[in-house]
């Protein structure tokens, strides 16, 4: 029943995939170990047994974990819906979507939900490992802190500090958030560790001992960079890359409320294709064999956001020489002739035309679809195993060609030609058997990618990166 929090000097220094590896390591010694992180910040999401949402990140900590993934794993999860706003999930059940300004007054009931579900955690465990959020640096948000020191304090868990050496300036990350930290946040900081170094690593020894010195923190070790991290889900859309260099291509759109884009991730494994995410201000290729339209949390905002890019001509244009669509979750709400708000869940009520390249409509509603899902692809016959997580519900005459079936209902739409299809299945190109038929109807000839043992493998190399590069033993060991 002990913890161990890291914390990073940033956001996006690394420090999901550090717990990820912690979590497997002490896995692999024997420890019943499960991840936990007060406070996200991710349109990346997973739907856990008990048909709760949380961060993708603590998902695959989950997995490295050998356990299933839970709503106490991650209480509080904020998914931005516009620049100054966004839904707030407590607990894996959605509350309510707020301002930013607002968000401040619910700070009191949420460190309750947090620590509720921090001594569940640690009820059922040997040891938690914490992750922060951003970094503790930000001092202005203090106040009614639940995602670091707030939480560090309250939970009395020693904090290691993770910096990012890629980024530039990492003595500065370090000394620098220790100089602006009050006493009583300084003294839960039990050392510090260097992640993503390039290079010899004894290049900064210098540098690190300049640290210890200054902060008078211990060092933990200096991670060199994780090349195999491509293989495991990114939370941060600014993971967001490309992958492989096959002969045929798959374009997705980089929405600006892109939502769990991890559904690319089985493609980029896949030695037939290129995947490429198409960045705003990018025309779509005119070689591009297939366009995925993905998930979003603003379906709306981010149709409009398409038309800015000039993306509904590219795609019109797309198909008519013969290209395929597909549309996942919001993105399959996109590719429809209307979306409809009424009650402004989203935004301001109203309704927005599609692009309608499918013949169906999707008309929004306050209760949120929330399921793992064990579904049939209707033109193969194979099985897909995935999960939904929107809001809406679509209907029209393309719903007549499903996608797939689901308990023996359909799900989504085919378009008359066979070459627009939509999906609300997050995941479903996890499925090894359906991902290689449905590629080969695309001209890549499979690969025989088993998704679910790389990923597995990446996790075991990840944790014997940490074994080689830092003490982990004596990381463990600061846990009470």
């Amino acid at each position: 029943m002990t913890a161990l929090m890291i914390q990073g000097t940033g956001s996006n220094v690394g420090k999901s995939l550090l717990v990820a590896g912690l979590c497997r390591a002490a896995r692999l010694r024997g420890l019943r170990v499960l991840p936990f992180k007060p406070q996200n910040m991710s349109n990346n999401a997973a739907v856990t047994a008990d048909g709760g949402e949380i961060g993708r990140a603590q998902a695959l900590q989950a997995l490295a974990c050998g356990v299933e993934p839970m709503v106490d794993m991650n209480p509080v999860l904020l998914k931005p819906e516009t620049d100054i706003g966004a839904q707030v999930i407590v607990q894996g059940r959605r509350m309510g979507s707020y301002k930013a300004r607002a968000y401040g007054s619910l700070k009191p009931q949420l460190a309750a939900a947090v620590m509720d579900s921090f001594r569940r955690l640690q009820a059922q465990a040997d040891l938690v490992i914490v992750e922060g959020a951003g970094s503790p640096a930000e001092v202005n948000l203090r106040r009614g802190d639940i995602a670091n020191m707030g939480f560090a304090c309250a939970a009395d868990v020693p904090v290691v500090l993770a910096g990012d050496i890629d980024r530039g300036g990492v003595i500065a990350q370090i000394v620098g958030t220790q100089a602006v930290l009050e006493a009583q946040d300084t003294a839960m900081i039990a050392g510090f560790l260097i992640n993503r170094f390039r290079g010899d690593p004894r290049l900064f020894d210098d540098g690190y001992r300049l640290i210890e010195a200054r902060t008078g923190w211990r060092g933990f070790g200096v991670v060199p960079w994780f090349a195999d991290a491509r293989l495991l889900p990114a939370e941060d859309a600014l993971d967001l890359a490309p992958g492989g260099s096959g002969a045929v291509k798959v374009v997705c759109l980089a929405l600006s409320r892109i939502a769990n884009f991890d559904d690319l991730d089985p493609l980029k494994m896949e030695p037939g294709l290129s995947v490429q995410m198409l960045m705003p201000g990018q025309p779509i290729p005119g070689d591009a064999d297939l366009v995925i339209v993905p998930g979003t949390k603003s379906t709306r905002g981010d149709l409009a956001f398409l038309r800015a890019q000039g993306w509904d001509g590219d795609l019109l244009a797309h198909h008519r020489r013969g290209g395929r669509v597909l549309g996942i979750c919001g993105g399959y709400q996109m590719l429809g002739r209307s979306v409809a708000d009424p009650q402004g869940i989203e935004g301001e009520p109203g309704v927005t035309a599609g692009l309608g390249l499918l013949a169906v409509d999707t008309v929004m509603h306050p209760d949120k679809r929330l399921a793992r899902v064990q579904a049939t692809h209707a033109a193969s016959g194979l099985a897909v195993s995935g999960y939904e997580i929107h809001i809406g519900v679509t209907d029209g005459p393309d719903r007549a060609r499903p996608f797939a079936h689901v308990d023996g209902r359909p799900e989504g739409a085919r378009s008359a030609d066979g070459r627009v299809e939509g999906s609300y299945l997050h995941g479903l190109f996890a499925a090894d058997a359906f991902r290689a038929a449905w590629l080969q109807t695309l001209g890549a000839a499979p690969g025989g990618v088993r998704y679910g043992a790389a990923v597995e493998m990446a996790l075991d190399r990840l944790a014997a990166h940490l074994e080689a590069h830092l003490d982990v033993d004596a990381l463990l060991a600061l846990a009470r």
